[in-house]
């Protein structure tokens, strides 16, 4: 399908976000690298992945806008998970009382929420395996102790 729309700016993570409360992530160490990843998105990890992204979403012009004035992509957070040697990200989502909340006049249906929350999840995954396969140079420090069991 693709997404024709203008590029926007990455999202400028919070230093001092634990990613440990969010509900869908665990993450083991302390040193999340945000500035370091905030300044990978800006030097082209963000377009790329955009760009990968908008040319494949099954989101539509009208469901962007939402997205756009809800102001929702300065709610993404992107983090190091030093253990799993990854990037992780939390997407911002539309929460299931939105027709209680009356959030957005353009919001009318379950399908649209559920487009737009998927659509924000592909984007976070994408910028993710975008940051680690073109942008990141390095290793992560997790050593496993020396005392584990050998299974081979």
């Amino acid at each position: 399908m693709g997404l024709d729309v203008e590029q926007p700016a990455p999202p400028e993570l919070e230093p001092n976000l634990d990613p440990d409360d969010y509900e869908d992530a665990e993450v083991q160490g302390d040193d999340y690298r945000r500035e370091e990843l905030e300044n990978l998105m800006a030097d082209g990890a963000w377009a790329d992945a955009f760009r990968e992204w908008s040319d494949g979403a099954e989101m539509d012009e009208a469901d962007w806008q939402v997205v756009l004035d809800l102001e929702m992509l300065s709610h993404f957070d992107f983090f190091w998970d030093d253990f799993a040697d990854r990037v992780g990200y939390h997407a911002p989502g539309i929460p299931e009382d939105w027709k209680t909340r009356d959030l957005h006049p353009d919001l009318d249906s379950w399908s649209t929420v559920s487009a737009i929350n998927a659509g924000l999840t592909e984007l976070g995954q994408i910028v993710c395996e975008t940051l680690k396969q073109e942008y990141i140079d390095w290793e992560a420090d997790y050593e496993p102790p020396e005392d584990l069991p050998d299974f081979d």
